[in-house]
């Protein structure tokens, strides 16, 4: 393989959930020789498994991975952590290689690995009190309805079932008056590397058959228990999230098995075409069809590794 003198770069693989972005980045790591960074916000949580659609061990093994299950559920993770640790990993891998692969759905993080981060204005506090105040007093619903009328453009994209990012963009709105998603980095960080953006992208109706057949397989595999065992830890950030909210809810009583099944399927649904809106609105990434490695060649060949695909 021969690279172009001086081009590091990093192929990033995205798209919607299950959508094939897990086999695509394992087959390009290994036509590169070279790691893998996640770039998923909750496969980085070691006690989450199933229901996060984790790598299994033998991808794991095929690839060497990071971000993957390397922090726990109790610690504080969020875009600007996820950038310094992404920073670093590439660092390392470029001592040893010309390309890195990084994969994932979660676009802020993707967003902040590519541009960077602006620093959000203080939070005033009387406003965060009254925010919390209220959380506490009426719930989630209450929560997703005010960011819903605030700050549509964020609910739009943003994670909606997680009370902490929508607590922060809510406090953010009422604080400054603007959007939280305004606080991207205007001004882009220059990265020391080139960076390839691939998409992966499939007609509706095929990527729903393929979240309901992925979500029946994570039922079959046991994300029951897995959710049952989380059931101290239920109201933390991380779990606030598709495929553990509805099972806590069902282990509640307030749905039954199939209810909570169903809506497992329709959230997730939902959180795919949140992904597709905030990537459809970056222009420079090349869409390709899942398992098209012509394609995936090519955008290889166009950084200079194409010669060494495989």
């Amino acid at each position: 393989m021969q690279a172009r003198k001086n081009y590091k770069t990093v192929f990033i693989i995205l798209g919607p959930t299950a959508a094939g972005k897990t086999a695509a980045a394992i087959r390009l790591a290994q036509s590169l020789n070279t790691a893998i960074i996640s770039a998923d916000s909750r496969q980085c949580y070691k006690e989450l498994d199933i229901g996060v659609a984790r790598p299994s061990p033998g991808e794991l093994h095929a690839v060497k991975h990071h971000f993957i299950a390397s922090h726990s559920i109790l610690q504080d993770v969020n875009a600007a952590i996820f950038e310094e640790y992404a920073m670093a990993r590439t660092e390392e891998i470029f001592q040893a290689h010309d390309a890195a692969v990084m994969v994932g759905g979660t676009g802020l993080y993707i967003n902040a690995f590519c541009e960077g981060l602006d620093a959000i204005p203080a939070v005033n506090p009387l406003v965060r009190n009254q925010v919390q105040t209220q959380y506490k007093k009426a719930g989630m619903e209450w929560l997703r309805q005010e960011v819903r009328e605030q700050d549509p453009d964020f609910f739009a994209v943003g994670e909606t079932l997680n009370p902490q990012r929508l607590i922060r963009a809510l406090e953010v709105k009422l604080s400054t008056g603007y959007s939280i998603l305004s606080f991207r980095k205007q001004q882009k960080k220059q990265r020391p590397f080139r960076i390839s953006k691939i998409g992966l992208n499939l007609p509706k109706e095929t990527l729903h058959e393929h979240i309901h057949r992925r979500v029946d397989q994570m039922m079959a595999t046991g994300l029951l228990d897995e959710v049952r065992g989380l059931l101290p830890y239920k109201d933390l950030p991380a779990l606030r999230t598709v495929g553990y909210t509805e099972l806590f809810d069902h282990l509640a009583g307030r749905l039954s098995l199939d209810e909570a099944v169903a809506a497992i399927k329709t959230n997730t649904r939902h959180y795919a075409k949140r992904q597709l809106t905030w990537f459809r609105k970056d222009p420079s990434i090349r869409w390709i069809g899942p398992g098209d490695w012509e394609a995936l060649r090519e955008a290889a060949r166009e950084a200079g590794f194409g010669d060494g695909l495989c």
